[in-house]
């Protein structure tokens, strides 16, 4: 039996589980997120609770909040930590200022392309790893919670092609990216999902990253800027996250700790595979709609790989040990990753 048919089998199993279990009147858990709407809040947080109920037969149920309806959009760690909400869905790499490590596991520019990644995660063990680093420095349990592929570069007002086009270029950006980006010469912002929009429109800044084309298209950042840029370099892979309040999370009996993190694997899987094919929809739309799409030079490419190996070794030695182990962990993985580039012709 493949990984792939045992991991499928695992799921149907865990709910059939649940729904052997009656399920009882319960008030739903409050869940705080980073996401104003779209695609982050309805198939990744509100998927995960979808999946969550069904996988527990009832017996645990989420209502899923906005971004800011229960604390910062940007600080929903601390908004668990403090009980303010006792669960939440955010990426991690929103913690960046409080643990470098958070970007290694959601995702950043030294991240390998999303199939690498994913196998990472769950047959690499990095999801281990993931939740041992949550627990040890933040108190929370964790886990991924949904996924998606190679982000738009930028949605801009000038096209950028050449590393030097990113020299004084007014960048909304977040994680590890934003130092990356600083060192080639851009001046970056950080800055909210719910004001990237207005802040773009009103030329606040003069381009934006935020996520993947299909994920991108309905928020019509392309009607109020004439350039995409592609690839992704920035984002090659991403992963959302679920995080709880431990006395909550020790309150769940051992089956439906399974049950929720099936449903934290599912939606990644989900997600991910989605996405996919939305992406290349919105592709092609905005070739229709006349958008100038813009692909970075090979030397672009080498320069911001550079850099960020730079910023990795930099790091290494100030940010504290789970940044160490992570980076290494990834690493390690990748290299062996890479090796099967003798045998597997789609990989790049």
């Amino acid at each position: 039996m493949s990984k792939f048919t045992r991991a499928a089998a695992g799921v149907v199993s865990a709910a059939l589980i649940g729904l052997a279990v009656p399920a009882a009147a319960q008030t739903p858990i409050r869940m705080a997120t980073s996401w104003a709407g779209g695609p982050h809040l309805e198939i990744f947080a509100k998927g995960f609770a979808a999946n969550a109920e069904r996988l527990t037969g009832g017996k645990v149920k989420f209502q899923v909040f906005p971004a800011g309806t229960i604390g910062s959009p940007l600080k929903v760690t601390e908004t668990v930590q403090k009980k303010i909400a006792p669960s939440g869905h955010h990426w991690p790499g929103y913690d960046w200022g409080l643990d470098k490590a958070s970007v290694i596991f959601g995702g950043y520019v030294g991240s390998p392309g999303i199939e690498a990644y994913l196998h990472w995660l769950y047959d690499g063990g990095a999801a281990d790893l993931w939740a041992q680093w949550r627990l040890e420095k933040f108190g929370l349990v964790a886990f991924p919670c949904g996924s998606h592929s190679d982000e738009i570069h930028m949605h801009a007002h000038k096209p950028v092609q050449k590393i030097e086009d990113l020299k004084g270029l007014k960048l909304r950006t977040a994680g590890a990216w934003a130092e990356v980006a600083s060192t080639l010469g851009a001046s970056t912002v950080i800055m909210a999902g719910g004001e990237v929009y207005q802040a773009l429109e009103r030329k606040l800044v003069d381009a934006i990253e935020w996520a993947t084309p299909g994920i991108n298209y309905p928020l019509g950042y392309h009607k109020i800027a004439k350039y995409i840029v592609l690839p992704g370099v920035h984002q090659p892979a991403a992963s959302q996250e679920c995080t709880f309040d431990k006395a909550l999370w020790d309150g769940f009996d051992k089956t439906t700790q399974e049950n929720l993190r099936l449903a934290g694997k599912l939606v990644t899987l989900e997600s991910w595979m989605r996405l996919n094919v939305e992406d290349a929809q919105a592709l092609e739309k905005f070739k229709k709609e006349g958008v100038e799409i813009v692909r970075l030079e090979d030397s672009y490419l080498v320069a911001v790989r550079k850099a960020t190996a730079e910023w990795e070794d930099k790091t290494a030695k100030e940010a504290g040990p789970w940044f160490v182990k992570a980076l290494e962990h990834k690493r390690k993985f990748q290299e062996l990753w890479d090796g099967a580039k003798a045998y597997r012709m789609e990989l790049k």
